[in-house]
């Protein structure tokens, strides 16, 4: 393979401007002869800089709408010929075609098109061809020819070709093509999929997937393990779309926590607070204020709230921040937070502060994905609470308020890693029972942590007295809600569909619980 040699010969067609009269000044200054199309032709000879039309150099007109331009072995050949080989070269002279060292090209954009729900022949009119296959043609030869897909890539090309007398190393090529090869990857995944929806294939025989690496972090979930964040392309409002005010580097484990909390605290549409730990919710309330919601929240398990994740529903105010404050958090995710909060948190220079600009619609459609040994599973998301109309079905109707604070533990119960038992009063969590083995130990786990809770906080009475119980699953045995009723629960929700659900009936009629069915469960693993 011979030494790299100067840029010569430069084909340009782009769709996103940016950077682009830049560029191409610098390929002019350096007397780059440069190819181009249609608009990006236009904005650079708009810029000063001279340009020779495709349809000039290979004299053969564009055709159909400019779906037939630059498929056209002048360029192709241009572009794939290897220079340390000859037989290439010889057919290069046999028919009048030039070398061609840089390819720059970005494609129509397709996945802005189907974002804005543009309808089906737009969608089509946006898929490039030529795009991709000048871009992998590039790619594959990269020993001889550099191909940049991202404006953010020019400056790095620039300075090789300063740097070297015009020449770009073999090192920068590899990672261009790299890159290259990537984008083309991705740009047919979003293409997949979207065909995939409209047909109303759910699930299609061939997944394929895509992800734009957002961040590459210290560690994954141990620091022996390595890590990156990737985004999917869509604008689901999250971790993804948070924008970081303050504090240290993300981790991981802050990642996966501060998702799961705010997954949570957006089914509620008063202003909420969940505190999250270890992927589990170990605080949730509702109230007239943050600050308010806050209170009731921290009181169920103040203990394991300590380096905990907090999500809220409404901006970050400065009350709500000052009590906040009061306590060692790792990260804070909001949709905004006003100046009061932002000063008075930023004395903490190691909480995370994120802001995400809106909340997520729960019930929104989408993938939930989880990788196993040599493949994925693959689910829709979890969109709902309750499948149609609760039942009652005890002899005890449950009061208004009872049912209102079942609706808010089911709700939480959602989101709580099976067996999930969620004890809750005034639409506040008094006691949580997360990922136990069985259901009745999830029910005796929560009342003891509540009991805890309340003697940190002097109170004598167990908060759980009084509370309801929402369970994510059915109880298969009665025992489960036995343990709740003993605790002093007095009403019960659960999905239902035991076949021993005559018998847990039964005991809840014999200690004069209410208890409604869902119809639905929630287990998350």
């Amino acid at each position: 393979m011979t030494a790299p040699t100067p840029i010569r010969r430069a084909l340009v067609s782009v769709s996103d401007k940016a950077g682009l009269a830049e560029l191409g000044k610098f390929l002019a200054a350096r007397r780059v002869e440069i190819l181009s199309t249609g608009g990006s032709a236009k904005a650079l000879r708009d810029a000063g800089v001279p340009v020779v039309e495709v349809s000039d150099y290979t004299g053969f007109p564009e055709m159909m709408d400019g779906r037939v331009k630059t498929l056209q072995p002048k360029i192709h050949g241009g572009i794939l010929a290897r220079r340390d080989a000859a037989g290439h070269l010889e057919a290069m002279r046999t028919h009048g075609i030039q070398p061609i060292d840089l390819v720059v090209i970005n494609l129509y954009p397709f996945e802005a098109t189907v974002a804005k729900g543009a309808g089906f022949e737009e969608c089509i009119e946006n898929i490039d061809i030529g795009g991709p296959a000048l871009i992998r043609a590039a790619a594959k030869n990269h020993a001889f020819v550099a191909v940049v897909t991202d404006p953010a890539d020019y400056a790095p090309l620039m300075d090789e070709m300063n740097a070297n007398d015009g020449a770009v190393s073999l090192a920068l090529k590899k990672r261009l093509a790299a890159a290259a090869y990537a984008r083309t990857g991705a740009y047919d995944a979003a293409i997949s999929q979207w065909f995939a929806r409209v047909e109303g294939e759910e699930f299609p025989p061939r997944l394929v997937l895509a992800g734009v690496r957002r961040q590459a972090l210290r560690y994954g979930e141990n620091p022996h393990q390595r890590a990156a964040f990737y985004t999917d392309g869509t604008d689901r409002p999250g971790i993804a779309t948070a924008r970081q005010v303050q504090g240290k580097e993300l981790s991981y484990n802050n990642l996966n926590d501060a998702d799961a909390a705010y997954e949570l605290v957006s089914e509620f549409d008063r202003p909420a607070i969940v505190i999250v730990k270890h992927a589990n919710p170990c605080g949730v309330a509702t109230a007239d204020s943050c600050a308010d919601a806050w209170d009731r929240a921290l009181a169920c398990d103040p203990v394991s709230a300590f380096g905990g994740i907090i999500a809220l529903n409404r901006a970050l105010d400065a009350a709500a921040a000052a009590k906040i404050a009061e306590i060692f958090s790792e990260v804070i995710i909001a949709p905004d937070a006003d100046e009061g909060a932002k000063t008075l948190l930023a004395k903490k220079k190691n909480l995370r502060l994120l802001l995400t600009g809106r909340m997520p619609d729960p019930r929104d459609e989408g993938w939930v994905l989880r990788s196993l040994s040599g493949g994925y599973l693959v689910q829709s998301r979890d969109r709902s609470v309750i499948a149609g109309e609760l039942k009652v079905v005890t002899k005890r109707v449950p009061a208004k308020a009872e049912l209102a604070d079942l609706m808010f533990a089911f709700t939480v119960c959602k989101h709580v890693k099976s067996n999930a038992i969620v004890y809750a009063k005034d639409r506040a969590t008094v006691g949580i029972g997360a990922g136990q083995m069985s259901r009745v130990d999830s029910a005796r786990i929560a009342v003891g942590k509540a009991a805890e809770a309340a003697k940190a906080a002097g109170r004598s009475a167990n908060p759980v007295v009084g509370s309801v119980v929402a369970s994510d699953a059915f109880f298969p045995f009665a025992d489960g809600l036995l343990a709740a009723a003993e605790a002093g629960a007095t009403a019960v929700i659960q999905p239902g569909g035991s076949v021993r659900d005559d018998e847990v009936i039964k005991a809840a009629d014999d200690k004069g619980l209410a208890m409604v069915f869902t119809g639905q469960r929630h287990f998350r693993h």
